[in-house]
């Protein structure tokens, strides 16, 4: 009997790899620094390729993965799907877990991007009321908490995942030559 790999599993290494580029990131905005990244085009880069042009490549690059070295040249919607989800859901976690550690290890870094957070919105909005500015510092402040942002980065790249599978799957999907449907 042939063991056959598993949409799921087959995703793994290319979710690690997403996680890994997203810390590196990470590591290199903080390094350069945070501040003069907020409103430049390097901040908007970095979140374009983060949010959308590195999770649909992982998700192509996994679908066609499986569909040609794994599944003999087929593949279905569900099983994009599974890879495209895999793959988003392990960078996620690896991501989130490196955002909690760091977090933990540099507090005063949260306390940095809420202060820098403040001056942006200081700078967009400059007719904000006291109460106003502080119904926003209070949001960003339950959003810096470890446990709002590991689970909603799990479910918001999950999310993401989901439909970056679809639209990937629609194209790359091949029709089963061996099923009734």
């Amino acid at each position: 009997m042939i063991k056959k790999t598993s949409p799921a599993k087959s995703g793994l290494l290319l979710g690690f790899l997403f996680g890994l580029i997203m810390v590196l990131e990470f590591v290199i905005m903080y390094v350069i620094g945070m501040k003069s990244l907020v409103n430049s085009s390097a901040g908007l880069i970095v979140n374009s390729a983060n949010y959308l042009i590195l999770p649909l490549l992982f998700i192509f690059l996994g679908c066609n993965n499986y569909k040609n070295n794994i599944n003999n040249g087929n593949i279905t919607l569900s099983e994009c799907l599974k890879v495209g989800i895999s793959i988003t859901f392990v960078a996620s976690i690896i991501y989130a877990a490196f955002n909690v550690i760091f977090n933990i290890v540099f507090p005063d870094f949260v306390n940095e991007m809420i202060e820098i957070s403040k001056e942006a919105m200081i700078s967009k909005t400059p007719n904000l009321t006291v109460e106003q500015l502080e119904a926003g510092m209070t949001m960003i402040k339950k959003f810096m908490n470890p446990f709002i942002v590991f689970p909603v980065t799990l479910a918001m790249y999950s999310f993401f995942g989901l439909i970056y599978s679809l639209i990937i799957g629609a194209f790359v999907k091949t029709k089963n030559l061996n099923s009734n449907i």
